[in-house]
């Protein structure tokens, strides 16, 4: 089977965003957040330094730090010698946010039918698929004619273009001209590399990282052509201390490394790292409520009166747990409440949303997307705040650094913020790695919980959270392992499964029961066991590109969210889907990228879902796949019963004890270290 990566963005359609009409959707007010958030960025760097002229010269500070980076990187000098140390920044309180007033939400932007032929025209002549123009229009706007044919290699831009595919179109287009030293063709195959790299869940690449990408590419100077995408101002450079400010003698020079981003996720993290310190130096913990406080915490059980001491005393809190210790942040919302603050918790999609409602009494509970859009939760202030004294966001491992950016600006000053998750789960689909990442700078409290998840299921994840694939007592037939030899037996016990033992012998019905599997393709892929589950489960023509009423679909609005849901009807507005109890259209021409069949998912997909029975498809070819977060958070989405479809043997017990989550490139901490101290304990 050919899966994808555990740590790739997956499940991440291309765009999906919203669906058109008079009604403004949750993705689309989602989206237009995010561009409004863009645009400040773009307006604070333009204060901060200034634009760089298009094939215009570096000049002072910047041109040093250039020509410091390729002699790090030719080996002329060390680093050490190169940049030497700056005297460590004071800490200070982070600057107050550029705030955003609520407005209503434009529609998504659609380019206009001739601007989209005009691309389209340029797209045949280069022997491209005429397909792409409306993506390409969107991407480029009214002038996306002009800009392929002054540089080919812009194809790039588009989602889904290849460097190969560019160098064809340039070549169709410019003739003789369009050469592998181009430097239009490096600089756009150095931002691809890096959008690439995003997707993978970096926010920055090492320089020596990039500039060996690049030569793969067949970039003959690979330093001077990051250099020319600096000047051009098309990425960032960056140079971060290495180790602790002690380690070195005062005389010693600090080790650095050099990193190159993309400026949307370098802005995005420091945008982030200034929120998270603007909410540590806020609270004081001397709110006049102190003995209030107390007395919730002293009523609470365990580690969830940790948690509301911790919270009663800081702006940013940290809680780790399994899906047994939600109970912990839902004990700290309901004191909250009684001490009169405006609580809210935010969860990763529909489904955790309902799950956490159940244990608070079903108000102030909402989705991150939502929350962000307007769609959901208390509304704005005229600053563009969020209403809230106390926000606590659920799922926090899902966290990119743009949306948790989002999440930061939005709170108020005073305010407090809980990110809770379980770390052993996979890693946002999008850059960054915003929950470990402060788990391991260690700024804030961050409280354990010590209640586990119960039962032989419990003990299961329980221990693949360590590293060990344990047997265990499952008297109920909680866990039930089904040995497979082949590709074409894994997709038959499967649907078998699902179908006739699962219900029969353990009672939970065909619509609560989830498959799970490493990836989209392949013979045993989420394509395959879908159209298997399809063929005996909803039969028909699949005439909606694909789809029928009654069918089991994941709805992806955006990138990195893939909401469970049912088809129920199609009519000329489009695909009609209800997902978490809400009505979704996705007009005709976003089905094909925005919705595939849910029978089956990739753990990505299931992400912050349960299900009362899972079955996780292991076939043979699916070993390099496996991963400790990947099995972990395939195993965990189990309620009552887990059947795993067995055909790796001995890799699954060693993914789980060797291979750990891929290390991701971020900046976060290095960003965070000067303006909040390192948390006692």
């Amino acid at each position: 089977m050919s899966t994808e990566p555990p740590e790739t963005a997956e499940d991440a359609e291309e765009p999906g965003t919203s669906a058109e009409g008079a009604q403004v959707s949750e993705a689309e007010a989602e989206l237009a957040a995010q561009r409004v958030e863009r645009e400040r960025i773009e307006r604070r760097k333009a204060e901060r330094q200034g634009p760089i002229e298009a094939g215009g010269k570096l000049s002072g500070t910047a041109a040093d730090l250039l020509a410091a980076v390729r002699a790090v990187e030719s080996g002329e000098k060390p680093a050490a010698t190169v940049f030497a140390e700056a005297e460590p920044a004071p800490r200070r309180p982070a600057p107050e946010p550029v705030r955003r007033v609520p407005s209503v939400a434009p529609g998504p932007l659609v380019p206009a039918a001739g601007a989209v032929e005009d691309v389209r025209a340029v797209l045949v002549q280069g022997g491209a698929p005429e397909g792409i123009a409306v993506q390409a229009a969107g991407v480029f706007g009214d002038g996306g004619a002009d800009v392929l044919r002054t540089d080919p290699w812009q194809l790039l831009r588009v989602p889904g273009v290849r460097p190969e595919q560019a160098d064809g179109f340039a070549r169709a287009l410019l003739g003789a001209e369009a050469g592998p030293d181009d430097e239009r063709r490096g600089r756009a195959v150095t931002v691809w590399l890096l959008e690439q790299a995003a997707l993978a869940g970096h926010t920055a690449l090492e320089m020596s990282a990039l500039v060996a990408a690049l030569g793969r590419q067949g970039v003959p100077e690979p330093e001077e052509t990051v250099q020319n995408a600096v000047s051009e101002g098309d990425v960032l450079v960056f140079q971060d201390a290495v180790g602790e400010a002690g380690g070195a003698g005062e005389d010693e020079e600090r080790p650095v490394r050099v990193l190159v981003g993309l400026e949307r996720c370098a802005l995005a993290e420091e945008s982030l790292a200034d929120g998270l310190a603007r909410l540590v130096n806020s609270v004081t913990g001397q709110d006049g409520a102190g003995e209030e406080w107390e007395r919730a915490a002293a009523s609470a059980e365990g580690s969830a009166g940790e948690l509301i001491r911790a919270v009663a005393g800081h702006g940013l809190v940290l809680h780790t747990g399994g899906e047994a210790s939600l109970a912990e942040p839902a004990a700290l919302v309901s004191a909250a409440r009684e001490l009169g603050l405006r609580v809210w918790a935010a969860a990763h999609g529909p489904v955790g949303r309902s799950r956490f409602a159940g244990l608070v009494g079903g108000a102030g509970v909402a989705t991150v997307a939502g929350l962000l859009s307007g769609a959901e939760g208390p509304g704005r202030d005229a600053d563009g705040a969020l209403e809230v004294d106390l926000l606590v966001v659920l799922d926090a491992p899902q966290l990119d650094v743009e949306t948790a950016a989002l999440v930061t600006e939005s709170l108020p000053d005073g305010a407090r913020l809980v990110l809770a998750g379980d770390p052993g789960v996979l890693w946002s689909v999008g850059p960054g790695r915003v929950f470990a990442d402060l788990l391991a700078a260690r700024v804030c409290p961050q409280i354990a919980s010590r209640r586990p998840d119960p039962g032989p299921l419990g003990e299961l994840v329980s221990g693949i959270g360590v590293g060990e694939l344990n047997q265990v007592a499952a008297p109920g037939k909680e866990v039930v392992i089904v040995p497979v030899r082949d590709a074409g037996e894994a997709v038959h016990r499967t649907v078998q499964l699902v179908v006739d033992s699962v219900p029969r012998a353990i009672g939970v019905p065909v619509e609560e029961t989830q498959v799970i599997t490493p990836g989209h393709g392949g013979a045993v892929g989420t394509r395959a066991l879908n159209a298997a589950l399809k063929e005996r489960l909803n039969p028909g023509p699949g005439r909606f590109g694909g789809f029928d009423p009654g069918d089991r679909v994941a709805y992806s609005p955006a990138p990195g969210r893939a909401l469970p849901g049912r088809v129920v009807r199609a009519d000329g507005e489009g695909l009609h889907l209800e997902c978490g109890g809400e009505e979704v259209v996705v007009p005709r021409e976003r089905v094909e990228s925005s919705v595939r069949h849910g029978w089956a998912l990739t753990a990505h997909q299931a992400v912050g879902c349960r299900w009362p029975a899972v079955v996780v498809v292991l076939p043979g070819d699916a070993a390099q796949a496996l991963s400790r977060p990947w099995v972990y958070t395939a195993f965990s989405r189990a309620d009552r019963h887990l059947s795993v479809v067995h055909g790796v043997e001995q890799a699954l017990p060693r993914a789980v004890a060797e291979v750990a989550a891929k290390p991701r490139t971020t900046r976060l901490p290095v960003l965070l270290a000067p303006q909040v101290p390192v948390a006692e304990g």
